[in-house]
């Protein structure tokens, strides 16, 4: 799974998850679509990265917005959301794989170098997810390539690069 999209070709591109359907698209935007009314406003994105605990500054939002923004009216229309969602990290280069070790680094609280299912609980809950430790075990192991029970990052960037 995984991904990343070049909404223009002068931009810098950032990582997101490749999602397999609309559904999955639409779930995950209503996550940072706080207020509901179908847009993605900058203090709604800066809100759901703070969430996730990044320190993230405002300039960066900034990038971001200016990154999926395609029609340049201060919004992410679900539209746009997908359009981000559905591209390749692979094609970004080193790039790409820095943005990713930033968003595993989200999911590793600890800093030990790998995400555990409780740490993967702690995010996902964080971002209104309704799920068990043992749900989030699940999701660990199918990814878990080695079988130690966590994810390291070449696991990570394996499953966010990797459509299955």
């Amino acid at each position: 799974m995984a991904a990343t999209d070049n909404v223009n070709n002068n931009s810098v591109s950032k990582p997101s998850l490749y999602l397999q359907n609309m559904d999955e698209v639409q779930k995950v935007f209503q996550r940072f679509d706080t207020n509901g009314d179908g847009m993605i406003s900058g203090d709604e994105l800066s809100g759901v990265i703070s969430a996730l605990g990044s320190g993230t500054s405002p300039e960066e939002v900034a990038r971001m917005m200016d990154e999926i923004d395609a029609d340049r009216d201060g919004f992410i229309s679900l539209k746009e959301f997908a359009e981000f969602c559905k591209g390749d990290i692979n094609s970004v280069g080193d790039g790409g794989v820095k943005e990713l070790r930033e968003a595993f680094d989200l999911y590793d609280q600890d800093s030990n170098g790998l995400i555990s299912a409780a740490e993967l609980h702690q995010i996902l809950t964080r971002l209104g997810e309704s799920c068990s430790v043992q749900d989030c075990t699940k999701m660990i192991t199918s990814v878990d390539s080695d079988g130690d029970g966590y994810v390291s990052f070449e696991e990570f960037k394996k499953m966010m690069t990797t459509s299955k």
